[in-house]
């Protein structure tokens, strides 16, 4: 019974210790992605374009927030929604599109890392320069508190949402560039895809209207969901699409760097 239990212990201990482990290896791989990420020029230049983009079309365009007359943050989610979708594919465009091109791709699969925790590890790098972003915005949300009354929850569930929206497009990101030889080919596969789940599926719910296909190109349409997240309603069901989505395209990624492995 000793010997018994003795073995249950070390299967959960060695159970834990390899998660540990595996979470370690990711670990390392963001924070080598990040210093990869910080260490060029090009990461400033996308912030300081997001932030001005951002700033003008918030304080300075016809349909500022003064103009708009309400303590309300929904036409600066609405801005970053899309600046997000024009600058993430530049983001992640060289994820695994250059390293295939440089020939590191195959040397970093002959390492003792597993392929989703190389996926993995580009994909929380990515998402936290995007949440770094975010906070970029933060001092919009402080100053229109002090301008008016401001639903608090509202704007907490539409940063939650933009992450979400971040997150889709990093996954879709990812695997344009596992499909990709090259960076700029990456850069239009995703933005391929990524128009499609962001304005086509939303249009053609519109044009089909009253029937089963446009039922479905709506829940489909990223906007759909991200919308209700913005106006300050959550619903489960647009957390299990984002997620759904997420899982599909990292998969599809794990598929297509899984080929070069074998």
């Amino acid at each position: 019974m000793n010997l018994l239990l003795s073995k249950n212990v070390w299967k959960t201990f060695s159970g834990r210790s390899l998660k540990i482990k595996n979470m370690n290896t990711v670990s390392v791989l963001v924070h080598k992605e990040l210093s990869t990420y910080f260490n060029s020029w090009g990461i400033y230049i996308g912030y300081l374009v997001f932030f001005c983009v951002c700033g003008f079309y918030t304080w300075l365009s016809r349909d500022n927030l003064f103009y708009i007359g309400q303590a309300t943050m929904l036409p600066v989610f609405m801005t970053i929604n899309w600046l997000q979708f024009l600058l993430i594919p530049a983001l992640t465009m060289r994820s695994f599109a250059d390293e295939k091109r440089n020939g590191t791709l195959e040397l970093m699969l002959t390492k003792p890392i597993k392929t989703w925790e190389l996926i993995d590890g580009k994909f929380f790098s990515s998402l936290i320069v995007s949440l770094i972003a975010l906070l970029l915005t933060v001092p919009y949300y402080i100053t229109l508190a002090f301008l008016g009354n401001v639903d608090h929850g509202t704007v907490l569930l539409g940063y939650f949402g933009l992450l979400c929206m971040a997150a889709c497009h990093i996954s879709i990101g990812i695997f344009a560039s596992s499909l990709s030889r090259t960076p700029v080919t990456a850069f239009f596969v995703h933005f391929g895809i990524g128009i499609c789940f962001q304005l086509l599926f939303g249009l053609l719910a519109l044009q089909l209207q009253n029937s089963f296909m446009a039922g479905l190109f709506q829940y489909l349409s990223l906007e759909e969901h991200f919308d209700a997240l913005a106006r300050g309603i959550f619903d489960s069901r647009d957390i299990v699409y984002f997620c759904s989505i997420c899982a599909i395209f990292l998969a599809l990624s794990k598929f297509c760097i899984s080929k070069n492995r074998v």
